[in-house]
């Protein structure tokens, strides 16, 4: 292959042609709605006020929870999980308790039940925000032939595409709720991505993911897909590229564009 050719197949490889692939998996917080600055705000209610308790117990310094302990931490990750790796990064250790643990209850799941207090309140009240360029291009590559799934660590994820008001837009939903059911492992795994793409009977390399966390283009990585979309909402694409996006665009109108441009 001379290096001509090699360019020109790269480059037609970073786009979502029909040829190349038969399914898009996309995630659904800071991907297809804008509920991530949402989540966001919702842990840092929880761990700061969980973390003021301790220092304010133990006559410690206070030190807030940051955006990057969210996206180092929590951004992507099943809720129990991000909980206990969360509090694991600051030394504190609590016993896991069950998914039926009151919001009150200090246990990693009661904490992790607190959070989902603190984000359907904000549900309940202002919505959801949905992004147009990934609804545009979603119905644009049904209308070729693809199938397209939603692949989301949340539990709320039904919740969320019902208030959108987009429940009717994807061929699958593979949410939390899903992955705790058939005991599949959540992202930075690649397993909720794998299990998706077999539903829909398409191969890890005909499959492209659509991705906003760091963990989850560790898991398109992982899973050997064949274009992992990175979008970068924060502006330091270089994060995403480093953990396994072949692509990095701000908003997926640029890909859009990309799309166009090749057909």
């Amino acid at each position: 292959m001379t290096r001509q050719t090699a360019m020109t197949e790269s480059a037609r490889r970073d786009t979502l042609s029909r040829e190349d692939f038969d399914t898009v998996l996309f995630d659904l917080d800071g991907v297809v709605t804008a509920t991530a600055r949402v989540h966001a705000a919702a842990w840092k209610r929880l761990f700061d006020g969980y973390l003021q308790s301790i220092a304010d117990s133990n006559n410690l310094p206070f030190r807030p929870f940051s955006d990057e302990d969210y996206r180092r931490y929590v951004d992507g990750k099943p809720r129990y999980e991000g909980v206990e790796s969360f509090l694991e990064s600051r030394g504190v250790v609590l016993p896991h308790g069950t998914p039926d643990d009151t919001p009150e209850t200090e246990t990693v799941c009661g904490l992790g039940n607190r959070k989902n207090v603190f984000f359907n309140e904000h549900l309940h009240d202002k919505g959801v925000d949905v992004y147009p360029s990934t609804v545009r291009l979603i119905r644009r590559l049904r209308a070729t032939g693809m199938r397209v799934a939603v692949v989301s660590s949340s539990k709320n994820c039904a919740a969320i595409l019902e208030r959108a008001g987009i429940g009717d837009l994807f061929d699958l939903r593979f949410d939390g709720v899903e992955a705790a059911r058939l005991g599949v492992k959540g992202k930075p795994a690649p397993d909720t991505y794998l299990k998706a793409a077999l539903m829909l009977g398409t191969k890890p390399g005909r499959t492209a993911i659509v991705e906003d966390a760091i963990v989850g283009v560790q898991a398109g990585r992982a899973g050997g897909f064949g274009l992992v979309i990175g979008i970068d909402r924060i502006d330091d694409p270089k994060v995403l590229r480093d953990n396994g996006a072949h692509i990095v665009v701000s908003d997926l109108s640029e890909l859009d564009n990309r799309n166009n441009d090749q057909g």
